[in-house]
């Protein structure tokens, strides 16, 4: 079923763009409580395993804030929300003077804020357990017990009308946060696959075959599980029937069947980025893309797409560091004639745009600047 027969709420929003507008909303949600003010709460929809989880926690640990998780779905009765009730007796030689509490559930914060309270997949809990939850999203508080001070919500839930077992949410809910929904992004998970050390041979894998990435069973979250299987297999090939069987252990058939001919065809070992920017001589680099640049079938622009794509997250890492054959191998990669110019000017406009002073002042090239003139 396409995302069109799916219903989401909010804007469509790769992470690049999802991110900064989370970010715009947290930090105008704690201005508001540090007023004595509650903010809106936020609810991310999406696909599964696209990183909605990742994205939120991700924030939190990065500024510093507190991060508690609730999953909804796993609640059977109001006890799990509310929490259980206890008799306080302050006097046990007075009769009637007896009273009850409620004891918050141990995943409840405690501590003040600024923090995140995560209610993920809030629409596959049943439909009590969401009326429930509303008085929670308006007002940050049940009635046994409070959000501290500081503290914000976001939920994260699946698309209704599709194969999910979810529960509608009604207006009343709806109306009650902001809502954004994540969609994929190749370079997006890229990037962040690189900064996170998945294997190589996989973001490879990924770039040259993103259409792959929509299945049912084939999402970001499940390749990155079964490119963490791949890190100690050496030669793919050579395992071809170990790495099958883990392939079909995480993905469906398609995908299967595009990574295995990924492995059988070599295209695993695509020329890494820093062989291109440390290579002492340039020529053997030149001759190797020359050759993967074409097979029977014709021109692969997806190999060379895939090439400039790990290229520039190598060079906009956090953790690059220039080195003096970096320049001139980089302007010998734009130059080279098999790189269709709308890659060269894509990859140039990408550097200049994200790219350090360093990166920026090795494109500074007269040749290189005319092709790209020309081009245009």
């Amino acid at each position: 079923m396409s995302d069109d027969a799916l219903l989401l709420y909010g804007a469509k929003l790769h992470p690049d763009r999802l991110i900064p507008a989370l970010e715009h909303v947290f930090r105008a949600n704690l201005t508001l409580s540090e007023d004595g003010q509650r903010g809106t709460p936020v609810c991310i929809w999406g696909l599964h395993g696209l990183g909605k989880t990742t994205i939120v926690r991700d924030f939190a640990q990065r500024e510093g804030w507190k991060f508690a998780y609730c999953a909804p779905a796993q609640f059977e009765e109001m006890g799990d929300l509310h929490g259980l009730p206890q008799v306080v007796d302050p006097d046990p030689n007075v009769e009637g003077d007896e009273y009850t509490v409620f004891r918050p559930p141990e995943w409840v914060p405690t501590d003040e804020g600024p923090g995140i309270l995560l209610l993920d997949d809030v629409n596959r809990a049943d439909d009590r357990i969401l009326r429930g939850l509303m008085q929670l999203l308006q007002n940050f508080e049940m009635f046994s017990w409070a959000l501290p001070p500081k503290w914000q919500i976001v939920a994260t839930a699946n698309p209704e009308g599709g194969d999910y077992s979810v529960t509608p949410m009604d207006d009343a809910m709806l109306t009650r946060m902001l809502h954004m929904t994540l969609v994929f992004d190749v370079k997006a998970w890229a990037a962040w696959a690189s900064r996170s050390g998945v294997d190589p041979r996989g973001i490879a894998f990924v770039l040259t075959y993103p259409e792959v990435i929509t299945g049912k069973r084939t999402t970001p979250r499940s390749v990155t599980q079964f490119f963490e299987q791949l890190r100690h297999i050496p030669d793919l090939k050579k395992d071809a029937e170990l790495v099958q069987i883990l392939a079909q252990a995480t993905l469906d058939d398609a995908a299967v069947a595009s990574f295995m001919s990924f492995v059988m065809d070599g295209l695993e070992r695509l020329i890494d980025p820093l062989d291109i920017l440390d290579a002492e001589k340039f020529a053997p680099i030149k001759k190797r893309i020359k050759e993967l640049a074409h097979d029977e079938g014709g021109k692969r622009v997806d190999r060379l797409s895939t090439m400039c794509t790990r290229l520039f997250l190598a060079l906009t890492h956090p953790e690059y560091e220039p080195q003096e054959a970096h320049g001139g191998n980089l302007v010998a990669f734009l130059l080279h004639e098999e790189l269709p110019n709308d890659l060269r000017m894509s990859l140039h406009m990408d550097l200049i745009r994200d790219g350090g002073d360093a990166v920026q002042k090795m494109l500074r090239n007269k040749e290189l600047a005319t092709l790209l003139l020309d081009g245009m």
